[in-house]
């Protein structure tokens, strides 16, 4: 995965003086979360790009090897959660990395760079949000899970990142013992996560739309 993402970028009316950089989930693309965007009712002043990237697509062992987007290949389904490709989800994490150094280099201060990802964009997220050398302004896992949470070596620039799990009580994907998990890795690695459930499968529902606009307005 050494070709650059291709992203869906969407512009604020006004220049812009934060990003964020929101990954999808397994078998979507970019365009999965445009349409939330009127509805995270951002505060005056606020003038966030969103950047959406386009997984690659590849096939999916867990699936019969079909061919879809994917941050990395899914090997089997386990007590555990998932077996997965690490190789593919580091080299995921590092196409993020190249993304927030775009930001960067476009005059955005890191602390005003959110990442967000849903299900295995989240997984990725953990990943790349935790290991970035410059601080970030927070990061949103969605009914996510963090399989790199025994090898993961955070960045000291990143110890004190502001973080938010969502997850629905009712996820047949992503069972919400993925989320308590990731909550207690990241205990033990020093951080102190916000963590919120929902009535919801492994989607998003409207009361954690207003949630994460609240969060966004906070950590921005």
């Amino acid at each position: 995965m050494s070709e650059p993402l291709q992203s869906l970028v969407i512009e604020p009316i006004q220049e812009a003086n934060a990003s964020v950089i929101w990954l999808h989930g397994l078998g979507a693309d970019g365009h999965d979360f445009e349409p939330l965007i009127p509805y995270l009712s951002l505060k005056e002043g606020c003038n966030v790009r969103f950047i959406f990237p386009h997984a690659p697509s590849m096939p999916i062992s867990m699936n019969m090897g079909y061919v879809m987007p994917a941050w990395f290949d899914i090997l089997a389904l386990d007590g555990a959660g998932r077996k997965i490709d690490s190789q593919q989800l580091l080299a995921s994490a590092m196409q993020v990395h190249k993304l927030i150094d775009k930001e960067i280099e476009k005059g955005i201060d890191s602390e005003r760079i959110i990442l967000v990802g849903f299900s295995q964009g989240g997984a990725v997220n953990y990943q790349a949000g935790l290991t970035y050398d410059k601080p970030l302004a927070g990061m949103l896992a969605l009914s996510s899970f963090f399989p790199t949470a025994e090898e993961v070596i955070p960045h000291p620039a990143n110890q004190d990142l502001p973080i938010l799990v969502c997850h629905g009580t009712h996820d047949l994907v992503l069972d919400i013992s993925l989320a308590e998990k990731s909550l207690e890795a990241l205990k033990t690695l020093g951080y102190q996560p916000k963590y919120l459930t929902y009535p919801m499968a492994h989607t998003v529902c409207p009361q954690e739309i207003q949630d994460i606009a609240s969060w966004l307005n906070a950590q921005l």
